[in-house]
């Protein structure tokens, strides 16, 4: 589950009990993320941390060790559509870099043309709305997308 919600700490008994194996919040959204962790991990699910655009991925940094998946959002959260923002890929190169094991995904204008963007800066999840739902061949859009990631991973091993 992705929330993108004001005041995620009321969601994650219903979420958890609707059977949701992973809690993904943003960082902006609460003011005691430490709490939140332990609440998600409490309730069995993993945590994942979000951040916008306009927060430092520095912000994120000391939760990276609590979490098991950080998100960097590629567009501002809200509708679907956006143009990818490739400036946020400095952001998920530092968290590959710091957090080799950790999963790092991206959310927004997320495409056959933006996605190697993504899988050179470490990122291995991947969120694509708009670019699959309106292609003309949705499989062959999420296997591009899922191989680039793959190759990227890969090269990734074999350069350490």
């Amino acid at each position: 589950m992705h929330m993108m919600v004001s005041r995620p700490e009321q969601w994650v008994k219903p979420m958890a009990v609707a059977g949701a194996n992973q809690y993904t919040f943003h960082l902006e959204a609460t003011e005691s993320p430490g709490a939140l962790i332990k609440d998600i991990r409490e309730n069995g699910m993993k945590v994942g941390l979000a951040i916008k655009p306009g927060t430092t991925v520095e912000y994120l940094a000391p939760w990276a060790n609590q979490i098991d998946m950080a998100l960097v959002m590629t567009v501002e959260p809200g509708f679907g559509g956006q143009k990818f923002m490739e400036d946020m890929m400095p952001k998920v190169h530092w968290l590959r870099t710091q957090f080799p094991s950790l999963d790092i995904e991206v959310d927004g204008g997320v495409g056959p043309d933006t996605i190697h963007k993504c899988a050179e800066a470490g990122a291995n999840m991947i969120v694509s709305g708009s670019a699959i739902m309106k292609s003309e061949d949705p499989r062959s859009v999420i296997n591009l997308l899922r191989n680039v990631c793959s190759e990227a991973a890969q090269k990734r091993s074999l350069d350490r």
